[in-house]
């Protein structure tokens, strides 16, 4: 056999998701109709923050690009550094989030993966994920020069009343006024509907996709989570995440029935909190696997499904507002901690790992409290991980691995 040979491992080849290369040809189809030219794709493209309100841009034969999803990319591709380092040149402190400097060095060289996102026709930003997104979506208003909507939503610290509810409903009715104009169409009501219901059906799908795990073993961990999260992002109240998610809850429920896991023996079960370290994703989930352990469940890709149980199934477009106020990330520091221990508790887990994000002031500033919330509701062991999510600078790796290991001695 020649020495170059790549030898195959029978049973890591059966543990491999299938559908993981369906992902991959749905996604480059987004971007090359993305970065199709204006004149041949036909469609204005928008850029909306990943927790914005999505359904009326599908409803508007609009297509949504979303920064951050590309900031994910770059991370991924290890092209942050380069990128935050030209920001930075620019004038934008390191301490800004990595995620808003790739964005905004990459727009002015066409920078990472794909050589730069296509150029917006408008922004649409929704401050329900960050208070950043705000300055960082008038930067490239500017830049581009088109216009800007803004959805404000207020932080749901214990409870949403109803001034809440008045205050952003009447910011969705703006909304559509806005599309309105800037497309030089009506807006289609009929769509919206159809739009809203394939929404609710692809978070449905999402949710189920992710409570497999909560089997033993689990078909899956938080590392394969974070790559078919992109759909639910990117695709949300479209058909074809909808067909994808139901593909790849059939896989999951087959891999259950067969007992195929994503580890060769899970002895621990994880919830890992924050987003993910994009450049180590690989590097992270080896480590783990090879101590045995198994990030089950994790409160970044449930974030988009973290709104559906108060959801108004026969109304969705009036709902709308609402539901984007309501997500996880937009909450009190106690719902937080809630939220962790319920993941704990449903997916059975021994302990919960924390990232602490330079980038994500919002996820991050509360986690020490929430960290001793847990310790002291459940008395089980925590690791704080502290990291950036693209920004490579910030994250050491024998202090981590060292960190890890005694986590791994306390379960």
């Amino acid at each position: 056999m020649p020495s170059d040979e790549k030898i195959i491992d029978p049973d890591k080849e059966r543990r491999k998701i299938k559908c993981d290369s369906k992902m991959r040809e749905i996604m480059a189809q987004y971007y090359m109709e993305a970065k199709t030219p204006k004149e041949q794709r036909g469609k204005p493209i928008a850029w909306i923050t990943s927790g914005g309100p999505v359904e009326p841009l599908h409803a508007m034969d609009v297509i949504p690009i979303y920064p951050e999803n590309y900031g994910a990319m770059i991370g991924a591709s290890k092209m942050g550094v380069e990128l935050c380092e030209r920001a930075e040149e620019m004038g934008y402190p390191r301490d800004l989030c990595s995620y808003a400097r790739a964005d905004i060095a990459s727009a002015t060289v066409n920078g990472g993966p794909i050589g730069g996102l296509p150029e917006p026709d408008m922004l649409i930003c929704c401050n329900n994920i960050c208070g950043t997104v705000l300055k960082w979506y008038e930067v490239q208003a500017r830049y581009y020069n088109v216009p800007l909507f803004i959805l404000d939503t207020p932080i749901t610290h214990t409870e949403f009343n109803d001034e809440m509810r008045r205050y952003v409903t009447r910011q969705s009715e703006e909304y559509i006024r806005f599309l309105e104009q800037v497309c030089g169409k009506k807006f289609d009501y009929d769509r919206m509907k159809v739009v809203g219901d394939l929404s609710i059906r692809g978070q449905e799908l999402w949710q189920e996709i992710l409570d497999t795990t909560m089997n033993r073993p689990a078909p899956m961990t938080c590392f394969d989570a974070f790559f078919h999260l992109a759909m639910i992002v990117t695709l949300r109240g479209t058909q074809t995440a909808v067909d994808y998610y139901e593909m790849l809850l059939a896989e999951m429920k087959e891999r259950v029935a067969q007992g195929i896991g994503m580890l060769p023996n899970e002895k621990y079960r994880l919830v890992w909190d924050n987003l993910p370290i994009w450049y180590r994703l690989r590097w992270l989930s080896n480590k783990f696997i090879e101590r045995s352990a198994c990030l089950v469940a994790d409160t970044y890709t449930s974030g988009w499904t973290s709104w559906m149980p108060f959801v108004d199934r026969s109304d969705f477009l009036g709902f709308l507002g609402e539901s984007y106020a309501r997500i996880f990330l937009n909450s009190g520091t106690d719902i937080m901690a809630d939220n962790i221990i319920r993941m704990v508790k449903k997916y059975d887990a021994d302990g919960v790992v924390f990232h602490s994000n330079r980038s994500c002031k919002p996820y991050s500033f509360g986690q020490y409290d929430i960290q001793r919330i847990i310790q002291k509701k459940l008395g089980i062991p925590t690791l704080m991980i502290e990291a950036d999510m693209v920004d490579e600078r910030s994250f050491s790796e024998s202090q981590i691995e060292t960190r890890i290991d005694a986590f791994i001695e306390m379960l």
